[in-house]
């Protein structure tokens, strides 16, 4: 088998790490890496819903996403500049918040909103697969500052979750896309999954050409052993306690 660009096998995720509490004031922060790509995430507790909520009882988890300007080989206008945010990041986002919001007990968490603000540093493809999973691990450690209030005994969590990119590239299906890699993609996939193997979203786009069954199952195959081992990551990262979550 031929060594990719960057000397991984076909199958092999790039130096995946979180560094938790990366920012001093968010109830919970995480500088995601996913090789050269770094993703900052930060979430925010408020005790507030938004008016469709209001008396429900239920709580809420939204996202926000953006690019600093050199987080690419040229500068992105910030988005005040702009008048707002541009149908990428606004899309992103939207994909962020449905991610993080499958995997919390909404009843659970009461009526309040976590907001993830997830900003690019530095993009080398896979932004957005590192701000779900960068943003799980600052959700996580949110989630962890309510209990230390005594919202809550444990946390209110569905599941563990995570997302990889996957593509078909020169012909063969690869793990983990960097920015090289997912240009030249004649298929491109971000999915996103639980800790058992169930999917939360997956995207995919045949960009140079169509792709069949074989090829669809082939990318999954990869996106279910990278996520998990992101999964297994993140724990090792958030270093879980016992009965800490209801989660097997």
């Amino acid at each position: 088998m031929a060594l990719r660009i960057d000397g991984r096998r076909d199958d092999g995720l790039r130096p995946v790490s979180f560094q938790r509490n990366f920012t001093r004031y968010a109830e919970g922060s995480v500088l995601a890496s996913f090789g050269d790509t770094r993703v900052l995430c930060t979430a925010t507790v408020e005790e507030k819903v938004p008016p469709f909520l209001r008396g429900t009882g239920r709580g809420w988890v939204t996202a926000e996403y953006a690019m600093l300007p050199r987080s690419t080989s040229v500068r992105v206008s910030r988005s005040t500049s702009r008048g707002g945010p541009d149908g990428r990041s606004t899309e992103i986002q939207r994909l962020v918040g449905r991610s993080l919001r499958a995997c919390v007990d909404m009843e659970a968490l009461g009526e309040r909103t976590v907001i993830l603000d997830c900003d690019v540093l530095q993009a080398d493809g896979g932004t957005r697969t590192a701000a779900v999973s960068g943003g799980f691990v600052a959700l996580f450690d949110a989630l962890r500052a309510l209990r230390a209030k005594g919202i809550f005994s444990v946390l209110p969590l569905r599941f563990f979750l995570s997302a990889v990119s996957v593509g078909k590239v020169g012909g063969s299906p690869l793990l983990d896309l960097c920015y090289a890699e997912d240009s030249a993609a004649e298929v491109d996939m971000n999915v996103v999954m639980n800790h058992r193997g169930e999917y939360v979203e997956i995207q995919g786009t045949g960009e140079g050409s169509v792709f069949t069954s074989g090829d669809l199952s082939a990318l999954l195959f990869l996106a279910a052993k990278g996520t998990l081992e992101i999964i297994g990551l993140q724990k090792e990262a958030l270093g879980i306690e016992d009965g800490e979550t209801a989660l097997s």
